[in-house]
């Protein structure tokens, strides 16, 4: 089954998923796209529209790092990997995520009272 969410959630969160996808290794930008859609199973698909500006925007920023791949037979593709400052970032935006969700659960759960 696969749930439609409001893109303001995604919105902030999109770079995040990024890095947490290139912390495992190197990856093309489809390769990127397709490993998000596995491990949301299926549910978060991001069309080249949003993940090249989202990687332009990170390389930009020092967080990732691209290096173009030369290949026979097929063209040239750019492979992107998670830099030290991208990892620090990452850690950072883990423990904010988690915070944030500990205070909507407790708030959506009415914040055990009843």
């Amino acid at each position: 089954m696969t749930s439609r969410f409001d893109r303001e959630l995604l919105k902030g969160n999109t770079a995040t998923m990024v890095l947490a996808i290139l912390d495992e290794g190197p990856l093309h930008g489809f390769q990127i796209a397709k490993e998000m859609q596995r491990r949301s199973d299926d549910t978060l698909r991001l069309g080249q529209g949003v993940l090249y500006p989202i990687l332009h925007s990170l390389e930009d920023n020092d967080l990732i790092a691209g290096e173009w791949q030369q290949s026979v037979g097929t063209p040239s593709r750019k492979r992107y990997a998670i830099t030290p400052a991208g990892k620090a970032e990452l850690k950072a935006k883990r423990r904010e995520w988690t915070a944030f969700a500990r205070a909507m659960a407790k708030v959506l759960d009415g914040g055990g009272k009843r």
